[in-house]
């Protein structure tokens, strides 16, 4: 029973988002998947802080600013998440679930909260910080970078991951005690999504600037995450070709969710 009502309400808030064009179609069947797991092998903890986090992405990611369109024709992904980019931010979250299920631990709440926290603060500081008037820098040698490029941080977005990753952290004590389960502290659950988020969205930033597969626009010369850039195939600069996107957020939600453990360990 408890599977049949994760995948009705799954269904419910997948089809929403891809009708309003925030999934593909493979984006939704794999949000209808996952959220089922969710909910099924865990409750109204665990499916509920997925959809905070699902929720408050696909509503930013309509943000209107004029640089947008453009910024989106460097990126690998768009803001219509397919079914890969669901699993990358959510597929460790998934497992996390799983395991819980398997083997209640009540440490694994933190290690999931500290996964959640990252792919909200990343999407936050995405979002967000692209409206930054100031240009970001790059997170190893503090160069001014073109907005969007990989490995720029600015303060708007840090301040907007640090706000993602509080979010997460809050709504998981409300969760948790809608859900029955164990009483943990307010602000360490507070800590655990501030800096679990922050560590996963500094870890995308790093991975982005160094090892991230990037290609280079061979008309305009830009340094792109796409694999074409003013309608012509680009042609690899630099990183190692498995590190996609996808891959960089699956690695980022990982180092997230073990600061987050760390805080739970240390209280």
């Amino acid at each position: 029973m408890q599977l049949i009502i994760g995948a009705c309400g799954a269904l419910l808030v997948a089809g929403a988002a891809y009708w309003r064009q925030s999934l593909s179609l493979s984006g939704m069947l794999a949000a209808v998947l996952m959220g089922t797991i969710y909910f099924g092998a865990g409750n109204v903890f665990w499916f509920g802080v997925l959809l905070l986090f699902f929720i408050t992405s696909s509503l930013l990611s309509k943000l209107k600013h004029d640089n947008k369109a453009e910024l989106e024709e460097t990126y690998a992904k768009t803001g219509r998440r397919d079914a890969g980019q669901v699993f990358a931010n959510g597929g460790i979250g998934m497992l996390v679930v799983l395991l819980n299920a398997l083997y209640p631990l009540e440490l694994w709440s933190f290690l999931f909260i500290g996964v959640m926290a990252t792919v909200t603060s990343d999407t936050w500081a995405t979002e967000i910080g692209t409206l930054s008037k100031k240009q970001p820098r790059s997170v190893l040698t503090g160069k001014v970078l073109p907005a969007g490029a990989s490995g720029g941080v600015s303060l708007l977005g840090t301040l907007a991951a640090g706000a993602g990753g509080v979010l997460i952290g809050a709504g998981s004590w409300l969760l948790q005690k809608g859900a029955g389960m164990a009483d943990q502290a307010f602000w360490t659950l507070v800590l655990a999504g501030l800096l679990g988020g922050l560590a996963g969205a500094f870890a995308d930033s790093f991975l982005g600037a160094t090892v991230q597969q990037m290609n280079r626009c061979t008309v305009c010369g830009r340094e792109v995450e796409s694999p074409q850039h003013c309608g012509v195939p680009a042609v690899h600069a630099r990183g190692w070709r498995w590190m996609t996107n996808d891959a960089v957020n699956a690695i980022s939600s990982a180092v997230g969710g073990i600061v987050a453990l760390l805080v739970g360990l240390a209280w």
